[in-house]
């Protein structure tokens, strides 16, 4: 198998005795902030995603093809490695596979794959919402073998922890350990109690999402085999926001000379590479 420079780096911050707190990016210049702030890893999730593309909440309306774009702008403006939540993978077990090749081959470091039921059903009843653990498992086997990188990182996510139960929960990841995926990537987890107890049985990096306070000491996410904790999308709501009272102002009659908070000129010349595109057009458009 090949190797991609950007996975292995990830599969590094995976494999260290400490926990990672990735910055969550919604496009390249989200991306070069973070690379500039000096943040190891990227965090590209479908909700985000969602928004950034579409407007739209996530109840999965964005594309396989919008996905791997928004990847590929965003890796191409950072070399700070990229996780990206692929959701459901787009389908079933098959379209799995389609999705790792195509996140895989737009840049992405790693990407995590989950066993709720999505998209939603027609069902009155609102019946189970997650999937079989046979077929939640199968889904990420046909993830692992589908890439291309054997450093390309695959992580199980579940659901479980806030939708059903703790022993549904440790179900679920004593069957996706048997997969050869890298990672567990578990959301909903409230304690350190229930994280303690999924320690216990499991043998992969642990990555959270959704977790409760009780978890948000490093030391502590370190202690129970936690490698990379989500801590929320707070950077694309903070950007809605200041858009939103940007315009709002603009709307009602103040002149765009007395607006606040904008970043000052170095800054933008920073997240544009200014400098660097002067250099290019000095070397090879006025020469």
């Amino acid at each position: 198998m090949e190797k991609n420079t950007k996975s292995l780096n990830l599969v590094e911050l995976f494999e260290n005795n400490r926990c990672i707190f990735p910055a969550s990016v919604n496009d390249p210049v989200s991306a070069r902030i973070a690379e500039d702030l000096g943040f190891e890893a990227l965090m590209l999730a479908g909700s985000t995603a969602s928004l950034a593309v579409l407007g739209d909440p996530d109840h999965i309306l964005l594309t396989l093809s919008e996905l791997s774009d928004l990847t590929r702008r965003i890796c191409r403006a950072s070399s700070v490695p990229l996780m990206v939540d692929a959701d459901h993978g787009y389908g079933n077990a098959l379209n799995v596979r389609r999705t790792v090749q195509e996140l895989e081959n737009s840049g992405a470091a790693g990407l995590s794959i989950e066993d709720t039921n999505l998209p939603r059903p027609y069902d009155i009843h609102r019946s189970y919402p997650l999937l079989s653990v046979e077929e939640g498992a199968a889904k990420i086997q046909a993830a692992v073998e589908a890439r291309k990188s054997s450093s390309f990182l695959i992580a199980a996510r579940t659901n479980a922890p806030r939708i059903s139960s703790l022993d549904d929960t440790l179900k679920r990841i004593e069957s996706y350990q048997k997969t050869g995926v890298d990672a567990l990537f578990l959301v909903g987890v409230k304690t350190q109690k229930q994280l303690k107890t999924i320690q216990e049985i499991v043998k992969l990096p642990i990555m959270l999402g959704g977790a409760g306070a009780d978890l948000a000491d490093s030391d502590i996410l370190v202690k129970h085999g936690v490698r990379f904790f989500v801590q929320g999308h707070q950077p694309i709501q903070a950007a809605i926001q200041t858009v939103y009272s940007t315009l709002k102002s603009l709307r009602e009659g103040v002149k765009p000379r007395d607006l606040t908070g904008l970043p000052d000129q170095e800054l933008i010349e920073k997240v544009t590479q200014k400098h660097r595109y002067k250099y290019l057009i000095d070397r090879y458009l006025e020469p």
